[in-house]
């Protein structure tokens, strides 16, 4: 078995597709009308887009009667404030809560949690 990539439902998969080949630099490998691929310019797995209908933005952190994260993507930084900055001006949201010094907690353009992260120096 080999893991081709991850899929985020949205109510429009080619705008968060868009947002997420900008914050990555990342190409478009499969596009359809509800169905938009990237994939990343080393190989490995890519990241995929599904047009969703009924699609209900995830609360995070959860709480009871609320549509729960799924998933997450840890998307790893040299420098925090600089991505952030980056992200927001692309259309994240950087999220109220924000749980660790080295990680910024931020919500996709559709509403999905992501983590811009740093490594701990050793």
């Amino acid at each position: 078995m080999t893991l081709t990539g991850a899929v985020l439902d949205a109510p429009d998969a080619a705008e968060l597709a868009r947002f997420y080949r900008r914050l990555l630099g990342w190409t478009v490998t499969q596009e359809e009308p509800d169905w938009v691929k990237l994939t990343p310019p080393d190989g490995g797995a890519g990241l995929a887009f599904q047009s969703e209908p009924a699609y209900a933005r995830p609360v995070w952190p959860s709480g009871p009667d609320t549509q729960q994260m799924m998933i997450h993507l840890d998307i790893e930084v040299a420098e925090l404030d600089t991505a952030v900055a980056y992200a927001v001006e692309l259309g994240a949201v950087l999220h109220d809560v924000q749980p660790q010094d080295d990680v910024r907690v931020c919500l996709d353009p559709a509403g999905h949690p992501f983590c811009v992260w740093t490594p701990t120096p050793a």
